[in-house]
């Protein structure tokens, strides 16, 4: 259906997401990941982090940037089991919280490490360490492009 039909009927109107703003607040890179946009195949998108599916807002507080695979992992998951409390904990949110907070790299920078409940199930649930990413990781490690701040 085209746009604006449906939306007219269900009352609804579209809204332009302020796409530079959450690039230029990110760096140009995932906000979950870290993976930089211009080293992408495929453009990042802007990410609801509290969807729109469980009420969230387009407001620039509950958006974030997000390569493919994060987004597409995380799709509209905001919590999940941590393996070692085996509590239901709530994904690492870009806005609310800090990223050296609840995770760190590895010493060679490849890989991701969860300090917390929120670090280790966001690492899980988003697959943050996919294998193409530590590969591309590392190749950017040996020519000092990783990490990406």
């Amino acid at each position: 259906m085209i746009w604006g039909l449906k939306e007219a009927l269900m009352g609804k109107r579209r809204v332009r997401l302020p796409r530079s703003r959450v690039k230029i607040r990110a760096n140009y890179c995932c906000e979950y990941c870290k993976s930089q946009e211009n080293l992408s195949s495929s453009p990042f998108s802007i990410d609801h982090i509290i969807p729109l599916a469980k009420n969230g807002s387009n407001d620039l507080d509950n958006l974030a940037l997000a390569c493919p695979g994060c987004n597409n992992h995380k799709f509209t998951h905001t919590e999940a089991l941590d393996p070692v409390s085996g509590e239901i904990v709530p994904l690492f949110h870009p806005r609310q919280q800090e990223w050296a907070q609840h995770f760190k790299w590895s010493s060679d920078y490849s890989t991701m490490i969860g300090l917390t409940p929120t670090g280790r199930v966001t690492i899980i649930r988003l697959k943050l360490n996919r294998d193409y990413l530590v590969n591309l990781r590392k190749a950017l490690f040996l020519t000092g492009q990783q990490p990406p701040f």
